[in-house]
């Protein structure tokens, strides 16, 4: 009863900071971070792009450049504007959860440490998929069909 009391208490004092606008835009805006960020390196250095898709096997890898880039921003837009937020963050969801299975290959590596490395990048982003996940289902009960 005591730890229930004082989680309501707690909870009471942190809700206007959590449920503020200002801060659930920063906090979309940050989870975004990396698919804004990335384009925007893509576009800058093409030719990097483009040895990227390559390296994975995405061929012909002009095109898959374009498409991440695209898909990326574009994504990252609705998020960020609220425009079909909730297609967008599952997008984005399954979009990196592929590209973590194609990019963190943890268990194709030796012991040491560029396997713990990438494994805890494979961890990382399977954390951005549980938080895009969480973004869908938010929208989806806030704002979504019914």
């Amino acid at each position: 009863m005591m730890a229930a009391s004082l989680e309501a208490k707690l909870a009471a004092v942190v809700r206007p900071v959590f449920t503020a606008p200002i801060l659930r835009s920063l906090a979309r805006l940050a989870l975004c971070s990396a698919f804004i960020q990335g384009p925007l390196v893509k576009i800058l250095d093409f030719g990097g792009a483009i040895a990227e898709m390559e390296h994975f096997g995405l061929l012909p890898a002009p095109l898959f450049a374009i498409g991440v880039i695209i898909f990326e921003l574009s994504m990252s837009a609705l998020i960020v504007f609220g425009v079909f937020r909730w297609a967008a963050a599952t997008g984005l969801a399954v979009f990196t959860l592929t590209a973590t299975f194609l990019a963190f290959r943890f268990w194709e590596l030796p012991p040491g440490l560029e396997r713990s490395m990438t494994m805890n990048g494979f961890f990382e982003h399977v954390g951005l998929v549980g938080a895009f996940t969480l973004v869908a289902w938010h929208d989806l009960r806030e704002h979504g069909p019914s």
